[in-house]
Protein backbone atom coordinates (compact mmCIF):
# COMPACT_ATOMS: atom_id res chain seq x y z
CA UNK A 1 0.00 0.00 0.00
CA UNK A 2 1.47 3.40 -0.93
CA UNK A 3 2.36 5.94 1.76
CA UNK A 4 2.79 9.69 1.60
CA UNK A 5 4.24 11.90 4.32
CA UNK A 6 4.75 15.38 2.85
CA UNK A 7 4.43 18.81 4.48
CA UNK A 8 4.68 22.27 2.87
CA UNK A 9 4.66 25.27 5.21
CA UNK A 10 5.42 28.98 5.02
CA UNK A 11 5.71 31.17 8.09
CA UNK A 12 8.04 33.18 10.31
CA UNK A 13 10.71 31.93 12.69
CA UNK A 14 9.68 32.23 16.35
CA UNK A 15 13.28 32.06 17.60
CA UNK A 16 16.84 32.05 16.30
CA UNK A 17 17.91 28.69 14.80
CA UNK A 18 19.76 26.38 17.22
CA UNK A 19 22.67 24.58 15.54
CA UNK A 20 24.23 21.52 17.17
CA UNK A 21 26.32 18.60 16.02
CA UNK A 22 25.92 14.86 16.52
CA UNK A 23 28.85 12.82 17.91
CA UNK A 24 29.67 11.96 14.28
CA UNK A 25 29.94 15.72 13.54
CA UNK A 26 26.70 15.94 11.52
CA UNK A 27 24.93 19.31 11.81
CA UNK A 28 21.34 19.48 13.08
CA UNK A 29 19.38 22.71 13.39
CA UNK A 30 16.16 23.18 15.38
CA UNK A 31 13.73 25.97 14.41
CA UNK A 32 10.29 27.09 15.50
CA UNK A 33 7.78 28.55 13.05
CA UNK A 34 4.54 30.50 13.41
CA UNK A 35 1.97 30.14 10.64
CA UNK A 36 -0.90 32.63 10.63
CA UNK A 37 -4.40 31.90 9.34
CA UNK A 38 -6.70 34.89 8.83
CA UNK A 39 -10.38 34.83 7.97
CA UNK A 40 -13.52 36.91 8.21
CA UNK A 41 -16.16 35.69 10.68
CA UNK A 42 -19.40 35.16 8.73
CA UNK A 43 -21.63 36.08 11.67
CA UNK A 44 -19.94 39.24 12.94
CA UNK A 45 -17.97 40.27 9.84
CA UNK A 46 -14.95 40.63 12.13
CA UNK A 47 -11.43 39.69 11.00
CA UNK A 48 -10.12 36.70 12.97
CA UNK A 49 -6.64 35.25 13.23
CA UNK A 50 -5.28 31.92 14.40
CA UNK A 51 -1.59 31.15 14.87
CA UNK A 52 -0.16 27.63 14.64
CA UNK A 53 3.29 26.96 16.09
CA UNK A 54 5.41 24.25 14.47
CA UNK A 55 8.81 22.84 15.44
CA UNK A 56 11.13 21.66 12.67
CA UNK A 57 14.64 20.28 12.27
CA UNK A 58 17.12 20.30 9.41
CA UNK A 59 20.21 18.16 8.94
CA UNK A 60 23.61 18.49 7.25
CA UNK A 61 24.37 21.46 5.01
CA UNK A 62 20.70 22.51 5.06
CA UNK A 63 21.00 22.98 8.83
CA UNK A 64 24.16 25.06 8.46
CA UNK A 65 22.66 27.37 5.81
CA UNK A 66 19.49 27.95 7.85
CA UNK A 67 21.60 28.77 10.91
CA UNK A 68 23.86 31.09 8.91
CA UNK A 69 21.20 33.20 7.14
CA UNK A 70 17.99 33.14 9.18
CA UNK A 71 17.02 34.76 12.49
CA UNK A 72 13.90 35.19 14.60
CA UNK A 73 11.04 36.86 12.70
CA UNK A 74 12.32 35.99 9.22
CA UNK A 75 9.96 34.24 6.78
CA UNK A 76 10.80 30.78 5.41
CA UNK A 77 9.18 28.18 3.18
CA UNK A 78 9.87 24.54 4.06
CA UNK A 79 9.04 21.14 2.62
CA UNK A 80 9.61 17.95 4.50
CA UNK A 81 8.03 15.07 6.38
CA UNK A 82 6.33 14.66 9.73
CA UNK A 83 8.20 12.83 12.48
CA UNK A 84 6.88 11.79 15.90
CA UNK A 85 9.43 11.94 18.73
CA UNK A 86 8.53 9.92 21.83
CA UNK A 87 10.25 9.82 25.23
CA UNK A 88 9.62 9.60 28.96
CA UNK A 89 9.85 12.68 31.17
CA UNK A 90 11.63 12.79 34.55
CA UNK A 91 8.55 11.41 36.30
CA UNK A 92 8.36 8.47 33.84
CA UNK A 93 5.32 9.80 31.98
CA UNK A 94 5.19 9.14 28.23
CA UNK A 95 5.64 12.30 26.15
CA UNK A 96 5.52 12.89 22.41
CA UNK A 97 6.02 15.74 19.97
CA UNK A 98 5.25 16.00 16.28
CA UNK A 99 7.80 17.93 14.21
CA UNK A 100 8.75 18.50 10.58
CA UNK A 101 12.04 17.17 9.21
CA UNK A 102 13.07 19.77 6.61
CA UNK A 103 14.15 18.31 3.28
CA UNK A 104 13.88 21.49 1.15
CA UNK A 105 13.59 25.13 2.18
CA UNK A 106 13.49 28.46 0.43
CA UNK A 107 14.29 31.99 1.58
CA UNK A 108 11.25 34.24 1.24
CA UNK A 109 13.02 37.62 1.44
CA UNK A 110 16.59 38.79 1.01
CA UNK A 111 17.17 40.87 4.16
CA UNK A 112 20.60 40.36 5.69
CA UNK A 113 22.17 38.95 2.54
CA UNK A 114 20.08 35.78 2.52
CA UNK A 115 18.86 36.14 -1.07
CA UNK A 116 16.32 33.78 -2.52
CA UNK A 117 17.51 30.25 -3.04
CA UNK A 118 16.29 26.71 -2.66
CA UNK A 119 18.17 24.09 -0.71
CA UNK A 120 17.83 20.35 -0.53
CA UNK A 121 19.19 18.10 2.14
CA UNK A 122 18.55 14.77 3.75
CA UNK A 123 16.86 14.22 7.06
CA UNK A 124 17.66 11.59 9.59
CA UNK A 125 19.17 10.73 12.89
CA UNK A 126 18.04 12.16 16.19
CA UNK A 127 21.14 12.63 18.29
CA UNK A 128 22.48 16.05 19.21
CA UNK A 129 25.56 17.26 21.01
CA UNK A 130 24.85 18.95 24.37
CA UNK A 131 25.00 22.72 24.48
CA UNK A 132 28.40 23.93 25.55
CA UNK A 133 30.11 23.98 22.20
CA UNK A 134 30.44 27.72 21.64
CA UNK A 135 31.64 27.73 18.02
CA UNK A 136 30.37 24.68 16.11
CA UNK A 137 32.89 23.25 13.69
CA UNK A 138 31.65 22.48 10.22
CA UNK A 139 31.91 18.84 9.12
CA UNK A 140 34.67 18.08 6.63
CA UNK A 141 32.29 16.93 3.91
CA UNK A 142 31.18 18.45 0.64
CA UNK A 143 28.06 20.63 0.91
CA UNK A 144 24.89 19.25 -0.67
CA UNK A 145 22.65 22.04 -1.92
CA UNK A 146 21.51 23.61 -5.17
CA UNK A 147 23.11 27.07 -5.03
CA UNK A 148 24.31 29.22 -2.15
CA UNK A 149 22.51 32.59 -1.86
CA UNK A 150 25.38 34.59 -3.36
CA UNK A 151 25.43 32.36 -6.47
CA UNK A 152 21.68 32.07 -7.09
CA UNK A 153 20.92 33.18 -10.65
CA UNK A 154 17.47 33.87 -12.10
CA UNK A 155 16.42 31.43 -14.83
CA UNK A 156 17.12 32.50 -18.39
CA UNK A 157 13.99 33.74 -20.14
CA UNK A 158 13.14 33.47 -23.78
CA UNK A 159 12.18 36.73 -25.55
CA UNK A 160 8.42 37.25 -25.92
CA UNK A 161 7.04 35.71 -29.10
CA UNK A 162 3.51 36.75 -30.16
CA UNK A 163 1.22 33.79 -30.91
CA UNK A 164 -0.95 33.64 -34.00
CA UNK A 165 -4.49 32.72 -32.88
CA UNK A 166 -4.93 30.49 -35.95
CA UNK A 167 -2.05 28.25 -34.77
CA UNK A 168 -3.76 27.34 -31.46
CA UNK A 169 -5.21 23.80 -31.83
CA UNK A 170 -8.41 24.39 -29.81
Amino acid sequence: MPNLNRVMLMGNLTRDPELRFTPSNRAVCQIGMAINHRWKDQNSGEQKEEVTFIDAEAWGRTAEVINQYLRKGRPIYIEGRLKLDQWQDKEGNPRSKLKVVIEIFQFIDSKGGGGEGEYEGGGGGNQSRPQGQSQPQRPAQQPRYNNPPAQQQPPAQEPFQPVDEDSIPF
